[in-house]
């Protein structure tokens, strides 16, 4: 009988997926500084900040780098994103529906689901680093591609499941969670690193920089890892989310608000979470790397349990929990709209799962750098064909909303716009040696101009040039 009303409460659990949402459910300011701040104070957060270590980067270019790169990402969530978001009020799925057509979109969403499967799958397997630490578990190294050991896959199995339960009760319980996990999560960051400090060397604030340069930011990669330098920095902070601002992922958080200006709580996130805690979890794995001789065993969950004992390693199971609710959520409501008479908490159910059997492979987390870079590029074009869409289309006599307009499901302009703006990017890498972490901006620009110049051909076509 619970089980039951469990059920029936979940049923009627409304996330307004093809429906404006209704004033009656804006969210506070309050709302997106915690979702924003627990969201990027996370998991992954434990990996980002020891791989920049790992890639060699210097003190200076990594903290002038985050400082800039983190600006632009919460300008590009204010002023790109979250305009539309509350313009329109609707996800991203309906929105791109409106404009490429639902075949179209259909395959967006396959790809952009199974992309922050993915995601969430490295932040599960961040957590599961931690939960083994009991139990003295095998953790897997820089190199490891596939699971170690069993112990390993019940640590998966064992977050993954709590993960999904928590978010398939909706936005209102994500929100929540983070809420209450952020402030603490953030502490137990800063005191781990100022804890660490003294045993690198550092025994006083004019310490500090002197050995951050020899000893945790040198400027020199492990032994197989490429070098890092500011601009690396830069447009890796600005760009590991461009799926979510200048990729409009978050116009279905945004949605939400009551103020396009929410898009600057973002600010807590980029640096609260990215900026502290990426230094933070550097100095950690720095001091890890003293004690082992350089070790290439990866395993965040170990290193904040040395820092902080048993707060340290409950606070990565916790950071890998509140990263990874929403971009279940997030996945969720992109296989929904694939097929929106689906119960949303049943898709969600269904995504947690295959979530939760991704991130059984360690390759996500060694190479989430990469990863992160590609995901954002793969769906970085139709974020450039909504802003377009919504802004210049009818600026220049043309009409938004194309597929809507002449009952079509499948804008080809949108289409060839997609595929040929990531067919520039990957010859661009491959002829001209363009590293990944760079080809956004390019990308974005080829994006927009092939949009307007296909949307013209096109409704030319259809007559429907005013």
């Amino acid at each position: 009988m619970k089980t039951k009303g469990i059920v029936a409460h979940l049923d009627h659990v409304d996330e307004f997926e093809r429906v404006p949402v209704p004033k009656s459910n804006w969210k506070s300011w309050g709302r997106f500084l915690g979702m924003y701040t627990g969201e990027h104070t996370a998991g992954t957060e434990f990996v980002i900040g020891p791989l920049f270590v790992a890639h060699g980067v210097s003190a200076g270019d990594l903290v002038f780098g985050l400082l800039l790169g983190n600006l632009l990402a919460v300008l590009s969530w204010a002023f790109l994103c979250a305009p539309i978001a509350v313009k329109n009020r609707i996800t991203l799925y309906f929105q791109l529906e409106k404009i490429a057509g639902s075949k179209l979109t259909m395959i967006y969403n396959l790809v952009n689901a199974l992309m922050f499967c993915f995601l969430a799958g490295s932040m599960i397997a961040v957590s599961a680093t931690a939960i083994g630490i009991p139990f003295n578990m095998d953790m897997p190294s820089l190199t490891d591609f596939y699971p170690n050991s069993i112990g390993w896959i019940i640590a998966v199995l064992a977050v993954g499941s709590v993960t999904t339960v928590v978010t398939i009760f909706g936005y209102d319980k994500v929100s929540s969670f983070a809420n209450i996990a952020a402030p603490w999560m953030i502490l137990v960051f800063i005191a781990a690193a100022i804890a660490v400090l003294p045993e690198l060397g550092v025994h006083s604030l004019s310490d500090f920089w002197t050995v951050a340069q020899e000893k945790i930011w040198t400027g020199v990669p492990l032994v197989g890892q490429s070098k890092f330098t500011f601009w690396h920095i830069m447009f890796f902070a600005w760009f590991c989310n461009m799926a979510m601002h200048i990729g409009m992922a978050d116009l279905s958080i945004l949605r939400y608000a009551k103020k396009w200006q929410y898009g600057f709580a973002s600010a807590t996130g980029m640096y609260v979470g990215h900026y502290i805690a990426w230094l933070a979890s550097g100095i950690l794995y720095a001091l890890f790397l003293q004690e082992s001789n350089f070790s290439q065993e990866f395993a965040p969950g170990q290193v904040a349990f040395r820092a902080a004992g048993v707060a340290g390693a409950i606070c990565v199971i916790i950071a890998g929990w509140t990263t990874a609710n929403p971009t279940i959520y997030r996945a969720g409501l992109a296989f929904q709209a694939i097929r929106p008479k689906w119960k949303t908490w049943k898709v969600t159910f269904v995504v947690g799962m295959i979530t939760t059997l991704a991130s059984c492979f360690p390759a996500l987390v060694m190479k989430l750098l990469n990863f992160v870079a590609l995901y954002g590029l793969i769906l970085m074009p139709m974020g450039a064909i909504i802003l377009m869409d919504v802004y210049l289309l009818p600026r220049l006599g043309l009409r938004s909303n194309y597929a809507e307009v002449v009952q079509s499901s499948f804008n080809l302009g949108a289409a060839l716009t997609w595929v040929i703006s990531l067919a520039a990017c990957f010859a661009m890498n491959i002829i001209f040696n363009i590293e990944i972490f760079f080809l956004g901006l390019p990308g974005w620009f080829i994006a927009a101009l092939l949009f307007v110049i296909f949307s013209k051909l096109f409704q030319k076509k259809h007559e429907l040039i005013a």
